[in-house]
């Protein structure tokens, strides 16, 4: 086993601070390759043994597509037979302030032995931080989250809980007690809100969350939605992460703002012109590797639904100073913030990611251009969605992958980003794009879209 000998007694701790708090179960939760929140729950009492020695789950849950079929086109899962062991990070356990009987705890997952199994998604980001380790890098990752919130309903029904105006106020007050209760929960959650406020489109809403470092940045994400998802319940709403809930609505992205530090000091500080020369590197790798991480950032149907010229969500290869078109916008320091402040924002990025593998696809694009010194064109400022074909070939800017298979193509063709995935994982990965690309074959796109809504 990879625990320590001291696991049981500090389970034992919380198990006896939880029970004590009312608390009668563990929720333990991972994300799979479509970036659906997947879990167990077990009752308190069972944490000791559990965080020893885990609970059994199939292999195979790294070959679920976004609908949940399995798919066992990938050689290494290709049987149903086989468990693995989900284990809580106790580091990482919270009681529920919106769920009171239970806590949460992320998880990683092992092989029946104990030995580190290659399909388990965290430990990917957790080597990424290590290798930015032996460069001599630490990195900080915030999240602004968007998602819509519907009255409750039926499936088929797609009711708005507010109707606007967009970043008004008066939007809120339709929502009013659940934003109350997001605001509290978070806070008691431990969870640190940036802001909070109506989005631009209808019933749309965007949160921030704190940078941190990558791992700890992943596993509030999906505690953030989890924390979400308990306060719109329980004010009988509900909630769609989809990076694109309907043709006619507003796309949700999950922008990834990072920043790369060496000694202390922000290698993105700059100015309006851009970042330093190690900063600019760093951003210069993700664009050169920007093709193949959008694979792994915004991975499925429903992502390159979203990735429409002029919707601000990063339809083109180019990166801008707070140019919202941009996919890669530069955010940079002032004197009135301070130069720390500045940061890289990823806008080609959703719910549908799983967060391990894309904090890790960024930071390992962005700590390459910084080991091979790559310099950085002229920000662009505009938006190359109004140019002609011929003006964006003389800027060398072109669309993004649009298909599953332009983004697998960009993603193998690429000899950085698999690296980081590894073989297996890559090819459970692939199989279940594939998966999905052939369950979508005869569904019309509102179909698809529709089948995605409530699914992260």
């Amino acid at each position: 086993m990879t625990t320590t000998s001291d696991a049981v007694p500090d389970a034992r701790t919380v198990a006896a601070e939880l029970s004590d708090a009312g608390v009668a179960g563990v929720t333990i939760s991972w994300a799979d390759n479509n970036g659906i929140p997947r879990s167990r729950t077990v009752p308190v009492s069972a944490l000791p043994r559990v965080a020893e020695t885990g609970i059994g789950v199939t292999t195979l849950f790294a070959v679920f597509d976004s609908s949940d079929a399995i798919t066992y086109a990938h050689e290494g899962l290709s049987s149903p037979s086989g468990d693995v062991r989900l284990v809580p990070v106790l580091d990482g356990l919270v009681p529920l302030a919106g769920q009171p009987a239970l806590a949460w705890a992320p998880g990683r997952i092992l092989d029946a032995d104990g030995a580190p199994w290659p399909y388990d998604q965290r430990a990917v980001l957790e080597r990424q931080v290590e290798e930015l380790g032996k460069a001599g890098l630490t990195a900080l990752v915030g999240y602004e989250i968007e998602f819509g919130v519907y009255a409750e309903g039926g499936p088929d029904e797609f009711v708005p809980a507010h109707p606007g105006p967009a970043y008004s106020p008066h939007a809120l007050l339709a929502v009013d007690e659940f934003m109350a209760d997001v605001l509290r929960d978070f806070t008691a959650n431990g969870l640190e809100i940036g802001q909070l406020h109506a989005e631009y489109g209808p019933a749309q809403m965007e949160l921030s969350l704190a940078p941190s470092d990558p791992v700890t940045a992943a596993d509030r994400q999906l505690l953030a939605r989890q924390t979400l998802r308990a306060a719109a319940r329980r004010n009988g709403l509900r909630l769609s992460f989809a990076p694109l809930p309907a043709q006619a609505a507003a796309g949700n992205g999950w922008h990834i703002h990072s920043s790369v530090w060496r000694d202390g000091r922000n290698l993105l500080a700059g100015n309006q012109e851009g970042p330093g020369a190690e900063g600019a590197a760093y951003i210069a790798g993700l664009l050169r590797d920007l093709p193949a991480v959008a694979a792994i950032t915004a991975p499925t149907l429903g992502s390159l639904a979203r990735l429409r010229p002029g919707f601000f969500a990063g339809a083109f290869a180019f990166w801008g100073v707070e140019n919202r078109e941009a996919p890669l916008r530069y955010v940079p320091g002032s004197k009135f913030l301070g130069s720390d402040h500045a940061n890289v924002e990823l806008k080609t990025s959703d719910a549908s990611a799983n967060p391990y593998l894309a904090l890790a696809a960024v930071l390992a694009a962005g700590a390459a251009g910084v080991a091979d010194e790559l310099s950085l064109e002229p920000p662009v400022q505009a938006d190359p969605g109004s140019w002609s074909e011929k003006e964006r070939a003389e800027q060398k800017i072109a669309l993004l992958p649009r298909t599953q298979a332009e983004q697998e193509a960009a993603l193998t063709g690429n000899p950085r980003i698999p690296a980081v995935l590894g073989d297996d994982l890559l090819g459970a990965f692939l199989a279940v794009r594939r998966s999905d690309a052939a369950a979508a074959e005869d569904r019309s796109p509102d179909d698809v879209l529709a089948g995605l809504r409530w699914r992260y």
